[in-house]
């Protein structure tokens, strides 16, 4: 199914994942699992996020920067099928993004990770939120179900979480979460605010209804 995508679907630099590497971690080694064209590595080089940089991804892309000589190495095969291909190398920063829902098992995979850390080494990870309220308004009122191209029901999509499923996928599996940001849409927010609506609705299940997908930063747990 991944040979259907668009190539746009490959080709979108991951700012606000980079943006999340914590000071002490910029200028070190990263690793990107689903590095797609390689081009949010090859920024983070660039800007100063990373000075060494690597690369997994399922999909050989045609004309894309998986092969630049700027990338130190990049392996293309399924992480959840092959023997980590970097065991001697200690990272600053393991990104995830948009990821952890699409493999067979995620927490395997975190488990393993935390041997590749360096001591002050963080996962980043970007996760969908089924709880968004489109989403819910789909399947809770229209009985409907239904993969898209793209997006929270994305087909290729194996694993469904919430914020409480994602905060217990890192802390069962070896992490401490350092920060959990949302990344929502803020006119409804913005709105409800000025209607002034109850508070304690607001802060208990707004937020979250209101959340696309979950940016998450976390450490071995000492």
């Amino acid at each position: 199914m991944y040979d259907e995508k668009d190539t746009g679907y490959f080709s979108t630099v991951r700012i606000e994942l980079l943006n999340l590497i914590p000071e002490e971690n910029r200028n070190g080694t990263i690793l990107e699992i689903g590095a797609a064209s390689a081009e949010t590595l090859l920024y983070a080089k660039k800007h100063n996020y990373a000075k060494n940089i690597y690369g997994i991804e399922l999909v050989d892309i045609p004309d894309s920067q998986q092969n630049s000589k700027e990338l130190e190495d990049f392996v293309i095969g399924n992480i959840e099928n092959i023997s980590f291909p970097f065991p001697d190398v200690k990272f600053d920063a393991i990104i995830l993004g948009d990821v952890l829902e699409h493999l067979i098992d995620p927490y395997k995979l975190l488990q393993e990770l935390t041997q590749y850390l360096s001591p002050q080494g963080v996962v980043i990870a970007s996760i969908p939120n089924i709880r968004e309220w489109k989403t819910m308004k789909q399947i809770f009122f229209k009985g409907d179900f239904k993969y898209a191209d793209e997006g929270i029901l994305d087909r290729t999509h194996l694993r469904f979480f919430t914020k409480k499923n994602i905060i217990d996928l890192f802390q069962d599996n070896g992490y401490t979460i350092q920060t959990i940001k949302s990344n929502n849409d803020k006119k409804p927010m913005d709105f409800l605010i000025k209607l002034r609506l109850i508070k304690t609705f607001m802060q208990a299940f707004l937020p979250d209804l209101l959340t696309v997908q979950y940016y998450v930063v976390a450490k071995v747990k000492e």
